[in-house]
């Protein structure tokens, strides 16, 4: 009995302190407690992303999401979308001519899912996240949030985070060009990161102040694993989210495509044949939408309304791997090696393209520029033509992470 005092004591400490330490794979993710104010921002949060569910499925990866009405995705509480004629089976009005024109196919991606199919037509996958994602995510607040290299240099930069973001990328150059779009075909990789890093491959469009990247990232704050999975980031009107975290993010339109979805498995280094993913993002030329594409097929799977964004062309492009650090060493990027320009050993982006001012698909893209802020971590090399049959523009990059 003479314990109970001391004890009582030492919960109410913990209780009134609130803080969480996890340990795991040697790094330590510290959370604090909420107070009571951001307590009422993270439930408004939730709302805003838990929508309520037709139903809940499963990916073939154990990966649980809601099926969400269509018109209740987060992005339809935007302001702008108070008058909206948007519905699930709208695709792009105008193609570019390289386009392969097809029938729209609404089931090709139903292998993803244990029911062989994906949601109900008229609803959308949604991953379904808890006030503790929230809390690991604002952990880190700012720093932790992807960014473009253009304000990065070796000498310095205007980011204040910017010892903890590193870039390895081939890049379009600062010279006042407009583009419409670009693609690729990216390498998966499955780096080793920490708990508080991240490790992604993508294809980065800046437009002013705002950006979308698509790609593969490796975040175990995000997805409370390590690996490797499809990801979307919008940075648009002063807001900025993951995938389709808030209402600037993407209005998806399939039912059978998941943002966040397991990319597995990886590719090898030194196997004879590597997985990659093809990736588009276009804009509608006559509408103004920017157009998230995947897939061999050129898939539509979501948009950005053209409203979003307070400058509706790109300003740069860039492609290949971004990490953020947290603590040393610094994450793997790409193999965790630095490259030597062979497909079979580097991790690489591939049939690099832009979509030009006028609309036009330039697959040389021969004015691009090699971009590593640090090449005592990151390294990258960048061929215009390589030896590699179908290759294309290919770029290589990767890195071991500082103080490797």
């Amino acid at each position: 009995m003479e314990m109970r005092g001391p004890v009582m004591c030492v919960l109410l400490m913990c209780y009134i302190f609130g803080h969480i330490i996890t340990i795991h794979n040697n790094g330590i993710i510290e959370a604090r407690s909420s107070t009571k104010y951001e307590d009422l921002e993270i439930e408004k949060k939730l709302r805003t992303i838990n929508k309520p569910a037709v139903k809940i499925i499963k990916t073939i990866h154990g990966d649980l999401y809601g099926c969400v009405d269509f018109f209740k995705q987060p992005a339809f509480d935007h302001p702008s979308m108070k008058n909206h004629t948007y519905h699930y089976k709208m695709r792009p009005v105008s193609h570019p001519k390289e386009k392969r024109t097809r029938e729209t196919n609404n089931t090709g991606f139903g292998y993803l899912w244990e029911n062989g199919v994906g949601c109900p037509v008229g609803t959308v996958p949604i991953r379904r996240i808890t006030k503790d994602d929230i809390l690991g995510l604002n952990l880190l607040e700012d720093k932790y949030k992807p960014g473009g290299s253009y304000n990065t240099t070796t000498n310095g930069t205007t980011d204040p985070h910017y010892d903890q973001h590193h870039f390895a990328v081939g890049r379009t150059p600062n010279q006042g060009m407009i583009f419409n779009g670009a693609t690729m075909e990216l390498c998966i990789t499955a780096p080793k990161v920490k708990p508080t890093q991240f490790s992604s491959a993508r294809l980065h469009i800046q437009m002013g102040d705002d950006f979308i990247q698509i790609g593969i990232t490796v975040n175990p704050l995000l997805y409370k694993d390590d690996q490797p999975r499809l990801f979307l980031y919008t940075k648009a009107g002063g807001q900025q989210c993951y995938n389709n975290q808030c209402d600037v993010g993407m209005i998806s339109v399939r039912a059978d495509v998941p943002m966040g979805l397991s990319m597995l498995p990886a590719s090898e280094r030194g196997a004879k044949t590597s997985y990659f993913a093809t990736f588009g993002l276009i804009k509608d030329q006559a509408s103004g939408n920017w157009w998230f594409e995947f897939g061999e097929n050129a898939d539509e799977i979501g948009f950005w309304p053209s409203e979003r964004f307070r400058q509706n062309t790109g300003n740069y492009v860039s492609w290949g791997g971004e990490v953020f650090t947290a603590s040393q060493p610094g994450p793997q990027m790409g193999y965790g090696i630095f490259p030597f320009d062979h497909i079979r050993y580097d991790a690489y982006v591939k049939r690099v393209a832009i979509l030009d001012d006028k609309f036009n698909f330039d697959t040389k893209v021969d004015y691009m520029e090699s971009f590593s802020d640090d090449n005592a971590g990151y390294k990258v090399i960048d061929f215009v033509k390589s030896e590699f049959k179908d290759a294309g523009h290919i770029i290589f990059y990767g890195g071991p992470g500082l103080d490797h």
